[in-house]
């Protein structure tokens, strides 16, 4: 394939801008942590709460079982340092 001094001015600029974008998409995934659940809900639950969030919304169950979960917490005997 026969190219202009212009051409090939435009793909190296490109060639460059590509190896640019694997590079930074490398490092992120070097980066990534494992996404990993806190607690594993049972469907039963999973469900319950995507029925609560579609009627009450998604902010107001996120806070109410923040609550909860920090009261059931509260109960536990705590570690001494």
């Amino acid at each position: 394939m026969k190219l202009s001094d212009d051409e090939k001015k435009s793909l190296s600029g490109s060639i460059d801008k590509l190896n640019e974008g694997l590079d930074e998409i490398i490092a992120l995934y070097n980066e990534a942590e494992e996404d990993r659940p806190i607690i594993q809900f049972d469907q039963e639950v999973i469900d319950a709460i995507e029925k609560a969030k579609s009627s009450v919304g998604e902010e107001e169950i996120t806070r109410r079982i923040n609550t909860i979960i920090k009261e059931i917490l509260a109960f536990l005997p705590k570690e001494e340092v």
